[in-house]
Formats: C-alpha cells, sequence, structure tokens
C-alpha cells in the first residue's frame, strides 16, 4: 500500500489540479555525514551519475521539469524498458517520489524492473509498489536519491474504485457493481480500458503522492484511443440511443415508432439482457456529470505545461512512419511533444570514414595480410584470409546502414524539443543494471 504523505498542495490551477510548490524532493536524498555519490561506487560498479544539473535540450532536463510523462509508440520497439529507464533514472538522479505506470495489458515492465518471477518477488498489479532501494545499491552501490514506485492498470479494480468513489449513494453503488454488463463491461471492454486508464492517471496526478508520474501506453494505434477516450465516454453517455434505452425502461412503455426495434432486440437478446443495458446505464448517469467534468480536466492535463510525451520508435520502416503518425497526432491536437527516443541505432563509428577506408583497404588486402597474420598465429592462412575480409565486408555494410539511419533521423518531419538515440544492446535488459544503463544513454 502507498504510505500516508503530508498534503503538500495549495490553489487550484488549471485542470483542477492542487499545485505543488518547489519540489524539495526532486533534489539530492542525504544521509547524515554523505558527502554525495561518488563517480565509481565501492565494488565497482558504474554509480550512473550525470555531470552536473539538467542540462537543457536533453531529456534530463526536459523529465527534470514535467510531472508526467507519457511514453508512445509502435509495439516492439522498446517501448515499455524506455519508460522503466526513465523513471529510474529520475528517481536515482532527480530524487522525490517516481511511479511507473503501465496501462498496456501485457505484463513486461515488471520484468524490466527485475521482479520478474525468477526473482521470487511478487508481481506488480493495480496498487503501487515501491521499488526497493537495495535493487539500485546492487545495480551501482549506491542509493537512489528518490523512491522508485511501479504499478500496472488492473481495468476492473480502477473501475470499481471509481464507481466507490462517484457513485452518489451506497445502494447505487451496490447496483452497479452487481449489474452483469457493468462486470463485463469494466473487465473486457476495450473502451472501457482506454477510459479507465485516463482517470487513473488523473486520480494518481490529483492525490499529489508522485513528483513524477511515467506512463507506458499500449501501442501506438491503441494509444490515439487513449487520448480520446476521455471526450468519447463523454459522448457515449449522453448519445441518443441510450436516452431512447433508458426513456424507455423508466416508463416501461414502447410507443409505436420504437415497437418493432425492440421487438427484435427481445427475440435476439432477451428482454433480460436488455433490461440490464437499460439499468446500467440509468445508474451511470447519476455520475454523469462527474464523468464530463472529469474528461474536460484530463483533456486539459494532458495538454498542460507539467505534461510531455515521450515518442518511442526504432528507425525501421513500418516503426519510424508510425511514430511519425503519432507525432503528427500529437501536434494537431496541440499536446506537448517533448522526445522522441531512436532505439537501437548504430553507434556513429559505423559512419567514420577513416574507419571505412581502413575496413576497404583491410578488405582489398586481405591475402596478404592473413598470410602474415596466420604465420604468427599457427592458423589456416585461407579460413584467417576469409575471416579477415568477412569482417571488412561485415563493417561496410553496417556503414551503409548507419548512414541510411543518420539520413532518417535528419528527415524526420516533426521535430520535438529533445532527439535521443539509444545504441542497439547485445543482451536483453533485465535489471536495474541495464535499466540505468540505457537511461545513462539516453539523459544526455
Amino acid at each position: 500500500m502507498t504510505p500516508a504523505r503530508p498534503d503538500r498542495r495549495a490553489g487550484a490551477p488549471r485542470g483542477g489540479r492542487p499545485a505543488r510548490p518547489a519540489r524539495p524532493g526532486r533534489g539530492r536524498r542525504t544521509e547524515p555525514g554523505d558527502g554525495g555519490p561518488p563517480d565509481r561506487a565501492p565494488g565497482g560498479h558504474e554509480a550512473h551519475t550525470p555531470p552536473g544539473r539538467p542540462k537543457e535540450g536533453t531529456l534530463d532536463g526536459l523529465v527534470a521539469s514535467k510531472e508526467i510523462v507519457i511514453c508512445c509508440g509502435p509495439g516492439g520497439v522498446g517501448k515499455t524498458t524506455t519508460a522503466a529507464a526513465t523513471a529510474a533514472m529520475a528517481a536515482h538522479h532527480h530524487g522525490g517520489r517516481v511511479l511507473v505506470l503501465t496501462i498496456d495489458p501485457a505484463r513486461r515492465l515488471a520484468d524490466a524492473l527485475g521482479l520478474s518471477p525468477r526473482t521470487h518477488e511478487p508481481g506488480l498489479g493495480n496498487t503501487e509498489r515501491r521499488i526497493p532501494d537495495e535493487v539500485f545499491r546492487q545495480a551501482t552501490g549506491t542509493s537512489p536519491r528518490g523512491e522508485l514506485w511501479a504499478a500496472m492498470l488492473d481495468t476492473k479494480q480502477s473501475w470499481d474504485a471509481l464507481v466507490e468513489r462517484h457513485a452518489p449513494d451506497t445502494r447505487t453503488r451496490e447496483r452497479i457493481l452487481a449489474n452483469p454488463l457493468y462486470r463485463n463491461i469494466s473487465g473486457r471492454f476495450v473502451q472501457s480500458h482506454d477510459y479507465i486508464a485516463m482517470e487513473r492517471l488523473y486520480d494518481l496526478h490529483a492525490r499529489g503522492t508522485y513528483d513524477l508520474i511515467v506512463v507506458d501506453t499500449a501501442p501506438t494505434r491503441n494509444a490515439i484511443d487513449f487520448l480520446d477516450a476521455p471526450t468519447r465516454m463523454a459522448d457515449f453517455f449522453s448519445s441518443r440511443l441510450l436516452r431512447w434505452l433508458t426513456a424507455s425502461y423508466r416508463s416501461r412503455v414502447v410507443n409505436l415508432a420504437s415497437r418493432p426495434f425492440s421487438q427484435v432486440a427481445d427475440r435476439i437478446l432477451g428482454t433480460q439482457f436488455l433490461g440490464d443495458i437499460a439499468e446500467f446505464f440509468i445508474l451511470f448517469q447519476s455520475m454523469y456529470s462527474g464523468f464530463v467534468e472529469r474528461a474536460g480536466a484530463v483533456t486539459r492535463l494532458l495538454s498542460d505545461r507539467r505534461t510531455t510525451f515521450l515518442v518511442v520508435s526504432t528507425l525501421e520502416a513500418t516503426p519510424v512512419r508510425e511514430a511519425e503518425y503519432f507525432a503528427r497526432a500529437l501536434v494537431a491536437r496541440k499536446l506537448p511533444l517533448g522526445a522522441i527516443v531512436l532505439n537501437k541505432v548504430l553507434p556513429p563509428y559505423f559512419r567514420d570514414r577513416d574507419a571505412a577506408l581502413l575496413a576497404e583497404q583491410l578488405r582489398d588486402g586481405a591475402d596478404a595480410v592473413g598470410g602474415r597474420l596466420s604465420a604468427s598465429l599457427g592458423t589456416d592462412p585461407a579460413l584467417t584470409t576469409r575471416v579477415l575480409a568477412e569482417v571488412a565486408d561485415s563493417f561496410l555494410n553496417f556503414g551503409v546502414v548507419a548512414r541510411r539511419e543518420a539520413e532518417q533521423q535528419a528527415e524526420l518531419a516533426t521535430r520535438p524539443e529533445v532527439l535521443a538515440t539509444v545504441p542497439f544492446f547485445e543482451a536483453d535488459i533485465v535489471d536495474m543494471e541495464g535499466l540505468l544503463r540505457l537511461g545513462a544513454m539516453m539523459w544526455s
């Protein structure tokens, strides 16, 4: 459970979000006698400490100035790992309380935080869970300046909590929770997942418990649904169809115009099912004004200067197309595109002209070099020559891809505040040390 915390809030700026004072917690948390983190911690661990204050034009500086970071992008490009690394870096270097929340139903965040079943740690759920400082100490040899928390959206639990919070009375709340249609929609309906994700984000931010919330969304196309969910839900509860259903159910009278539809619906769906539908929406309409008000507040929160969007992609054709589509959608909606993170990018030395020249010389002179090298190593001359030629060819081929990637970066149609590139990692990132290593590459 999230521990109680003194209320730090005062005032009420736009979006219904209580204002915060300057973030004392987003500085380094010190202990008595602590003179600051060393460049290299005891035991040889990297301290993962970027030098100096956060710099403008870097992901470090961008995240330091925000309260919500929403990570979006195509599937399979490292979005969840990027979100976890961003949150881990903020907790470790900026301080304060940092929450990473995934609304993607796939259960990858626990793995990214090193909390998979093989670590004998309980998994993530709807309740925020603190990542022990010991996880940081094992990775770096030092304690984090702040606290890292994590949660994974549980649609059903979040809907139940919403109903319990906003139902006008106990009887209405119990009838909604017992309604068969509600139980199906709250657990399985995709649009309900998108909407409750926005509600959860809004509620977590409004509570004021966390200095920074990093959100890992579903893949790109679903992330667009995530953005539109509040407006769609408000429109749905005010639609003509729902007015007709609830009016008919209330009066128990079906007029001549609606009788044919009702008779067909009764035969196909059953009277009980239609009754459940009507009862569900009648009960939910008792919370309608709250839905509309919250939808507006959530929409304002997304466009607030304290929120930023981070689009994650690779430079492969399909993912980069989807990333650009989402970036254009953000700009069209006047939402803050803070950063694009390009994952699995080839390192710049593949574009080095001198290195390419040496590779060409090695390829063309492989016979001579191979002969001399095999004599000193005692290896087969033909095999040595073939290996040298293949190494040189591979370097030159990677150079072609690296130059193409650089051109693609330059041609990105939408330019964010920050453009960060991360090289390809040979091994999967499964623990905090890997997350902080990835984060350090993104940070500056």
